[in-house]
């Protein structure tokens, strides 16, 4: 973009990480630096109930040790095999598991007094074990404890709560994290929880048995892993490891179920989603079983309460996989029921899996990938607003400038006519592939300002349907054969929150009191918590990199070259 006016010079703080290729508004940035992690609490010596070796399942469990039934070997493993350090685990993390393994109250005791009181067993589980492994960056790191919860709630009082109905877990606010805590002697409601060890009848230890019995109840092999950061050692009962090696050599499907799919979907219909999420974050498919069931059980997600379609689906598009996400919601048959509108937009495009770049929604979100991971997210409000622009553009296709005036506008908290002034020194090219963007045209600077803030009526009420069940039915009977459904479950406050960011546009009033972001940084603390500066900023950097990526940019520009030769 060439920048022609006095009044540009801030667009050179839009920025994003230094790995990725510079957006057009960030071309006078200078790199921005990474943050260094904060140093862990150096962890203490191993502890001593730890020290059995894992042998066999327990005889009547049906595990590798019951009569006539193969199953995963059981495995002790050094995390050091994989290159686990201590200091990969945040320090939020270390302070809940000192505190729960020395049953100290007071967070300012000395560490060595720490290492000489017996407390609580306690182990890192599940998702965050898994991405420790495939060297990715963990999202969150959960606990599992022999505390039950409310000794873990008395060991963090003023600090810990109890949530969760049918399966409950402690949530332990350290510094501005949330650290989630279960229990091992939690048993999920409706279950019977009636197997009992026997070490006459079980050939195993009790810790083994304790730690096996908690993994059978979990979702997929790959979360089914433990790890003692004090003994540095990982414990897979479910051939975990396996299937995370075949994933590293082939592209053998590795999102297997720990029990039949069918009877692991019917009993949680949540597990649906979380295997598209796990699928489409480590880039994994399914076993032909695992993928018929997702397949023939998608509609049972609506039953799901809404709070928890939000947050699977906050999961899926705000930690850095939404494209693929996207991609498996509607190979499987899940987008309809979920995302209605956007489903229609898939089917009225005949969108095909191998649609090279084409598809503007997916290219929308690949683009927010590449500024976000498990570890870096964004607030809600920031994909709401995506999904209602893309809506916006799919039902009425505008000029790229038109589009790209509201995203300034859209940045600069509705200042039309400094949008104007800086959309019409734009001078790039424009991505020729998306259907949704018309022939460019030469604009008078009050019809340019008339047209963003009729397109800004338009994504208004795309967002408004999107949250009504009356529209949302209608959407899906332009779905064939998809079922009836009225399903909506994005909250009213993320609603307002986006009408607010629409309406200044659309009735060109700047937003009282708000500043553009100066600084040139994403500052990604305030970005997980939907502060107006750093959603309106990303939000621009996502739309300029689709309407103008950088590709197409260095192609002209090598034409314009051989041109001139």
């Amino acid at each position: 973009m060439a920048l022609r006016s006095t009044e540009l010079r801030w667009l050179g703080s839009l920025t994003r990480p230094g790995r990725l290729a510079p957006s057009p508004l960030a071309a006078l940035a200078s790199p921005r630096r990474r943050r260094r992690a904060p140093s862990p609490s150096p962890s203490p010596s191993p502890s001593p109930s730890d020290s059995s070796t894992p042998s066999t399942a327990p005889a009547s469990a049906g595990g590798p040790g019951a009569e006539g039934l193969q199953g995963p070997e059981w495995k002790k493993v050094s995390a050091k095999r994989f290159g686990i350090k201590e200091s990969m685990i945040p320090a939020e993390a270390w302070n809940v598991l000192h505190r729960l393994r020395s049953r100290v109250r007071d967070p300012t005791i000395e560490l060595v007094v720490w290492m000489c009181t017996t407390g609580y067993d306690v182990y890192l589980v599940g998702g965050c074990v898994r991405d420790l492994i495939m060297k990715k960056t963990p999202k969150d790191f959960d606990i599992i404890t022999t505390a039950d919860l409310r000794q873990v709630k008395d060991t963090f009082s003023g600090s810990a709560v109890i949530v969760g109905r049918r399966f409950p877990i402690c949530h332990v606010h350290e510094n501005s994290s949330i650290v989630e805590v279960s229990s091992f002697s939690t048993c999920a409601r409706g279950s019977s929880g009636s197997q009992n060890y026997n070490s006459k009848s079980q050939n195993c230890s009790k810790n083994d048995f304790i730690r096996w019995k908690n993994c059978q109840g979990r979702d997929f092999t790959i979360n089914g892993l433990m790890f003692n950061p004090y003994s540095e050692k990982i414990y897979d009962y479910l051939g975990g490891i396996e299937d995370i090696k075949k994933a590293k050599s082939s592209s053998f499907q590795q999102v297997r179920t720990v029990i039949p799919a069918g009877t692991s979907f019917q009993e949680d219909c949540a597990r649906i989603l979380r295997a598209i999420r796990i699928a489409a974050r480590l880039g994994f498919s399914f076993p032909k079983e695992t993928a018929y069931y997702v397949r023939t059980l998608a509609c049972s997600v609506a039953r799901l309460d809404k709070g928890r379609i939000l947050m699977e689906m906050n999961y899926m598009l705000a930690y850095g996989s939404a494209e693929a996400s996207l991609r498996l919601l509607w190979r499987f048959g899940l987008l309809e029921h979920l995302l209605p509108f956007q489903a229609a937009y898939f089917s009225s495009t005949r969108f095909k899996r191998k649609d090279k770049g084409t598809n503007m929604l997916l290219v929308l979100f690949s683009k927010l990938d590449n500024f976000l991971a498990p570890n870096r997210p964004c607030h809600n409000s920031l994909w709401i607003s995506l999904l209602a622009f893309h809506e916006a553009l799919a039902r009425q296709p505008s000029d790229p400038l038109v589009v790209a005036t509201f995203a300034l506008a859209f940045y600069l908290g509705g200042d039309m006519s400094l949008a104007v002034d800086i959309g019409k020194s734009i001078n790039r090219q424009h991505d020729t592939a998306f259907r949704e963007l018309l022939e460019p045209k030469v604009w008078a600077d009050k019809h340019l300002a008339d047209e963003v803030q009729s397109f800004a009526a338009l994504m208004k009420r795309a967002l408004t349907e999107m949250t009504d069940e009356y529209f949302v039915a209608k959407a899906m009977e332009k779905i064939p054969q998809a079922p009836s459904s009225d399903l909506v479950f994005i909250p009213l406050q993320a609603y307002m929150k986006v009408i607010k960011f629409i309406e200044c546009v659309q009735y060109g009033k700047k937003e009282r009191g708000y500043e553009p972001k100066s600084d040139g940084k994403i500052n990604y603390h305030n970005l997980s918590y939907g502060t107006h500066a750093e959603i309106r900023n990303l939000f621009t950097l996502v739309v300029f990199d689709t309407l103008y990526p950088t590709d197409i940019e260095d192609q002209h520009d090598g034409s314009s070259n051989e041109d001139s030769s």
